[in-house]
């Protein structure tokens, strides 16, 4: 029997999620494998942040609350975009739910119909495509390689929007890579999009607090204002605040799109669990040194990786402004080959190749939409990512051949 609807034949697995369930697999049959695939901070969520969580269960905060947040968690969204950003919501514009891909998922259900089109430049964070063809979307890819700095130009934004793009996907700083947009960037796609009233604008902006050299990296509102009723900006508390299990997402938006999105997550998955909520308020108004140590911690690990890599022959990296990922051009090692083994012929090809040989699960970049890159994250302790380092260049040096 076919328990597989067509909309499910679509879209595959999470491509990170298959590396790292691959990795841990070899590492229960004793491998000795450094698992960079999976974009999740290393770090324990902070204890003010466990504090409200049990006060929380302690006071009872242990039943349904609205569909998509609770007033205090609203509050705190709106007072954080205030005291971070210069921007002002209201609650009414406000959402939160499980996680941010689930905020994102809620924006296209709620907008998109069957041929619609969604422009992603890539590389782009996996989710994007599969989430707009799941709903019936199109997603139209703009290749932004590493000689285009891994931004979309105005020139390139105008020369993709068709009468039926209907959103402009945005993330800064970007995953995979690492690319923060300049206010002055921004500002210019904004005048293409002023002349596309019908192209709504998704920006996700989950790693804007993990820069490195003081990098610019402004939300798209702040540098577009005037483009607000036509925005969505993406945020969550997984990446600042190291709470990826908690599973809080959230956005602002236009108020009649934010309704929408609301009545779709109340016929879905409803509220998100109430402990995250309360854990999320604390994370937002509290404390916020965690942020900025985090960050620096951060900026540490990608210089360790910056200088571990360098002279590795084939491989290329463009230092990343923000995000805690390595996207590394391998486009050096196609064609080569261990003694006696067939060729590497793809980027796909090389991440097995990593994982086999050297005990590193990095994503290929084709799980991006560009190649040939590999994408590892440096969200890891100092001591693996030196080893991670030293094994790569090990592997890269025992290859012969090449094109």
């Amino acid at each position: 029997m076919n328990y597989e609807a067509e909309r499910a034949r679509r879209i595959k697995l999470s491509p990170a999620m298959a590396v790292s369930v691959r990795a841990r697999e070899l590492r229960a049959g004793g491998a000795d494998i450094i698992d960079l695939s999976v974009g999740e901070p290393d770090f324990d969520t902070p204890p003010h942040i466990l504090e409200a969580a049990a006060d929380a269960m302690r006071s009872g905060q242990t039943h349904y609350t609205a569909a998509d947040g609770t007033p205090e968690l609203k509050e705190a969204i709106v007072e954080k975009f205030r005291r971070e950003n210069g921007l002002e919501f209201s609650r009414q514009q406000v959402s939160a739910g499980n996680g941010a891909k689930q905020i994102i998922f809620n924006a296209l259900m709620a907008t998109l119909e069957a041929g619609d089109e969604v422009l992603v430049p890539a590389p782009y964070w996996v989710s994007y495509t599969d989430m707009a063809l799941l709903v019936g979307g199109i997603p139209r890819l703009v290749e932004c390689p590493i000689e285009a700095d891994f931004k979309l130009t105005a020139q390139q934004l105008d020369a993709a929007i068709t009468p039926a793009t209907r959103w402009l996907f945005l993330n800064s700083p970007g995953n995979p890579s690492g690319a923060a947009y300049s206010s002055a960037e921004l500002q210019a796609l904004g005048e293409v999009l002023r002349r596309h009233p019908r192209v709504l604008v998704l920006s996700d902006e989950i790693y804007e607090h993990i820069r490195h050299d003081g990098a610019e990296a402004p939300s798209f509102l702040s540098a577009c204002p005037d483009l607000r009723e036509r925005t969505v900006i993406v945020n969550g508390v997984s990446k600042a605040y190291a709470m990826t299990g908690w599973r809080i997402g959230y956005a602002a938006g236009p108020t009649e799109l934010i309704k929408v999105m609301a009545k779709i997550q109340s016929q879905s998955t409803s509220n998100p669990c109430s402990i995250s909520q309360a854990a999320a308020v604390a994370a937002l108004i509290g404390p916020q040194d965690f942020v900025q140590e985090a960050a620096a911690e951060y900026t540490a690990r990608r210089d360790l990786v910056i200088e571990g890599l360098s002279g590795i022959p084939g491989l290329k990296l463009r230092k990343p402004e923000g995000a805690f990922y390595a996207f590394v051009e391998c486009k050096g090692l196609i064609g080569k080959r261990l003694p006696g083994h067939k060729p590497l012929e793809s980027d796909a090809d090389i991440a097995e190749f990593l994982l086999e040989t050297a005990g590193i699960a990095v994503v290929p970049g084709a799980a991006f939409g560009l190649s040939p890159y590999i994408r590892l994250s440096f969200a890891a302790a100092r001591p693996l990512l030196t080893s991670a380092c030293k094994r790569l260049a090990e592997a890269v040096l025992a290859l012969e051949g090449g094109r």
